[in-house]
């Protein structure tokens, strides 16, 4: 069976979103860490969707430029009708790191497509585009991503652009149109797109503001879902694909979610210092998990980190086998909005992938150590609501790791 879609993801959570989104709608799909052979369908025949994990978010234009076309390549040899680049829904880019322009370029010119749909919008999770402006939710209000709390300070990629044309602008030569809103609730997106083909538009962004238009956005990008196309955007390209399919009958609803059972240990990884985070913690220490930090500064010398993941393990593991203990937290007010150990560490982005190995060593020693039977792990990011502590059974002796960075 030819999949549906596959995707790449420029970091490993947002990758995870994706997954989530397509294996609630009933779409088998699996995710790996580096592409895999198209033989995995014969054990696998049942996948509809398959994904890989990566850290372009991260990376340099040139880093990009080299590695981008072996993995997008891999991923097409599966002949589905869409290949999805993966970016955050708060479009977190700049002409110098994780440049979403450069990553359609790359697409565009692989795939020899006419244009490329790009779709961040996604109300499920209080995203919005609208004609053309990137809009996101913190707490209960809706903010324009440049004035967002959190986005508009973010210390690599500060949103300084709601404009999506304007933002792409500074990373691509390839001009940028919009399907706007009412274009779109008038029944005229394919009139606009034949016109901004015409003008020589080479990335369209579509509106999503509401159900309507979400649907709609998947119906442009589907079209007939005969030519294998290449799309850009947030986990609204998947939100938007599954809401056309469902509205024209491709997808039946789903059997009932599989209920989240309690666990005997709960090991969250968390890797953002962002007030959203902050909350997050404290409401898991209120409910009776152990928090540790991990002094990221530590990331800039091997001796450093060694010590430091020593040092962590160690907690963790007392924390587990021993009575309940308090942990503070020290770094959740107060912090400085861009901390020299933070600059010291963007110039060695490369320890990022290496600070997600030693995460996931801590958390499997720690397992085995304990012979838990039971142990659930997340690594979690700072936008990602959904797998905030109160999705889970909290229970006491739990640990939570954060980077303190």
């Amino acid at each position: 069976m030819t999949p549906l879609l596959t995707f790449y993801g420029d970091d490993f959570t947002g990758s995870t979103a994706v997954m989530e989104i397509l294996n609630r709608a009933g779409i088998p799909t699996m995710l790996f860490m580096a592409p895999p052979d198209v033989r995995i369908l014969d054990e696998y025949p049942h996948l509809q969707a398959i994904g890989v994990a990566g850290v372009a978010r991260s990376k340099s234009p040139e880093w990009m430029k080299a590695h981008l076309p072996n993995i997008l390549h891999s991923l097409a040899k599966f002949n589905a009708p869409i290949l999805h680049y993966k970016v955050c829904s708060t479009f977190d880019s700049s002409p110098e790191i994780g440049s979403i322009g450069v990553a359609a370029e790359i697409g565009s010119a692989l795939f020899d497509k006419d244009w490329v749909p790009l779709v961040v919008g996604a109300p499920a999770i209080r995203r919005y585009q609208a004609f053309g402006t990137l809009f996101a939710a913190d707490g209960q209000q809706v903010y324009r991503i440049d004035r967002h709390p959190v986005m508009s300070c973010h210390p690599v990629t500060p949103a300084s652009e709601a404009d999506l044309g304007q933002h792409l602008a500074q990373q691509t030569q390839l001009k940028v149109k919009v399907i706007d809103l009412a274009t779109m609730k008038a029944g005229k997106s394919d009139e606009m797109i034949d016109r901004h083909l015409e003008g020589g538009a080479r990335i369209i962004a579509i509106d999503v503001l509401d159900e309507e238009t979400l649907i709609e956005a998947g119906r442009v990008i589907w079209r007939d879902g005969a030519t294998s196309k290449f799309t850009v955007g947030s986990q609204g390209v998947e939100y938007a694909l599954v809401a056309y399919w469902k509205a024209c009958g491709r997808l039946a609803a789903p059997s009932a979610e599989a209920t989240l059972n309690p666990v005997d240990c709960l090991f969250a990884i968390s890797g953002s210092c962002s007030p959203t985070t902050a909350g997050q913690i404290a409401f898991a220490e209120s409910q009776g998990f152990q928090v540790v930090d991990f002094n990221a500064a530590t990331a800039i010398e091997q001796i450093a980190v060694d010590a430091e993941v020593a040092r962590i393990k160690k907690s963790c593991l007392a924390f587990i086998a021993g009575p309940r203990r308090d942990c503070r937290d020290r770094a959740r007010s107060g912090r400085p909005r861009n901390p020299p150990h933070v600059k010291c560490i963007r110039t060695q982005r490369h320890l990022g992938t290496d600070h997600i190995r030693k995460a996931g060593k801590i958390s499997g020693q720690t397992r085995r150590r304990n012979s838990l039977a039971n142990c659930c792990a997340a690594y979690c990011d700072l936008r990602r609501r959904h797998l905030r502590p109160c999705s889970f059974r909290l229970a006491g002796n739990s640990p939570v790791i954060r980077c303190a960075h």
